[in-house]
């Protein structure tokens, strides 16, 4: 940005940016200046290095005048050589201005899955330059999930760069730090037609709610977090609806259910009936406030397991991956099969899904039969 004068009137009138930060340069004291957000924040600043600005304070609450002098002292330590980067800030606090810059440009969502993320590093109460690449390798190692370690591991990034721009350290500690391989992960699979029989015979005798979810999870194929957040308002009877908040790739997703998930429903307690969630949090969790929907996967998950015969290690988008595979085993088609799934790639991406939008109902509702008929076929083998 070019050089102004800076002045009170001026700082109060300076241009919003669209996205990102702009910063506006005083022309009287080089090195100092105002950085300015989409959102009107505007935060004094002192050039202390390449890339490298020492935050001083928000206006108003700190006069241009008062920042000024301020920046004089910041910028004459640097000259002289006595100026030392502020390495005392605490894990927790670099977390929280970080994700109040964030709340600036970025998204609500955004913002709440960066909040999650660094959540789940176990590292309060300690000076953030004393986290370094292995800290939070190992704790990169404990997630199961290959596409969680992923996106925990592109956030803690994202914040050590930021905190590096804002001089809390030298430069970020994970330079280099790539995906963490966990010794536990599985390839990609699905399930055999007895180990299916096996899962859904398990899951429907299982008690409320885990046995509820992995039985939903089998039957109608959408992922863990859309069966688990489900509000009886988006359940009529015969279609159950995912809102576009909810949906991974955020379009509102409606499908036909059949007799098996009828069954499922009504087996459901009769105290979580009341509830707006078909599947509520049992617990105050999440640091005092209540979570809303169920949440406790890897222990419900663990116990579960250990009532199976025969069933290799799987992963629950594993259900998912099979209630494809059984629907491309009933010859149905595959954009009926991407209908279900809510899929905007394959047969729906590009120019197709922009012109194809047929709604395929009846296809739709024609393959839940097919696939609760085969269910039902598979749970009566081997009965007399």
């Amino acid at each position: 940005m070019p050089n102004l004068n800076l002045t009170d009137a001026g700082v109060r009138s300076l241009p919003l940016p669209e996205s990102g930060t702009s910063t506006f340069w005083d022309s009287s004291l080089k090195g100092f200046g105002v950085r300015v957000s989409p959102k009107g924040t505007k935060t004094f600043v002192a050039l202390v290095g390449s890339g490298q600005r020492h935050k001083i304070g928000r206006y108003p609450m700190i006069s241009l005048t008062d920042a000024r002098t301020e920046a004089k002292k910041v910028l004459a330590q640097k000259t002289l050589g006595s100026y030392e980067k502020p390495h005392t800030i605490l894990w927790e606090t670099a977390v929280d201005r970080y994700l109040a810059a964030c709340a600036d440009k970025n998204r609500p969502r955004t913002v709440a899955d960066y909040t999650k993320h660094l959540a789940r590093f176990p590292f309060k109460g300690r000076r953030l330059t004393a986290v370094k690449k292995r800290d939070v390798a190992a704790e990169l190692e404990k997630i199961e999930a290959k596409s969680m370690r992923a996106h925990l591991l592109t956030s803690v990034k994202a914040f050590f760069s930021w905190c590096s721009g804002q001089g809390y350290v030298d430069q970020t500690p994970l330079v280099g730090l790539k995906g963490v391989a966990h010794r536990l992960s599985k390839p990609r699979r699905a399930l055999s037609p007895a180990e299916l029989k096996t899962l859904l015979g398990t899951a429907l005798q299982h008690p409320y709610p885990f046995g509820h979810i992995v039985a939903l999870l089998i039957l109608t194929g959408q992922r863990r977090n859309e069966i688990a957040t489900l509000e009886w308002e988006n359940i009529t009877h015969d279609t159950i609806t995912i809102r576009a908040d909810i949906a991974k790739n955020h379009l509102e997703h409606t499908f036909p259910y059949g007799t098996l998930v009828r069954q499922v429903l009504g087996s459901i307690p009769a105290y979580a009936k009341q509830s707006q969630y078909v599947f509520p949090a049992a617990f105050e969790t999440n640091r005092g406030r209540r979570t809303t929907t169920f949440n406790g996967w890897s222990k419900a998950k663990a116990s579960f397991d250990k009532t199976l015969k025969d069933v290799e290690p799987y992963k629950l988008h594993d259900l998912r991956r099979t209630f494809a595979t059984v629907l491309q085993s009933l010859a149905v088609p595959l954009e009926v099969r991407e209908k279900l799934l809510n899929h905007i790639s394959g047969s729906q991406a590009g120019i197709a899904g922009v012109y194809n939008v047929h709604p395929f109902r009846e296809e739709m509702k024609d393959a839940i039969a097919k696939h609760d008929e085969f269910l039902i076929s598979l749970l009566a083998q081997g009965q007399t």
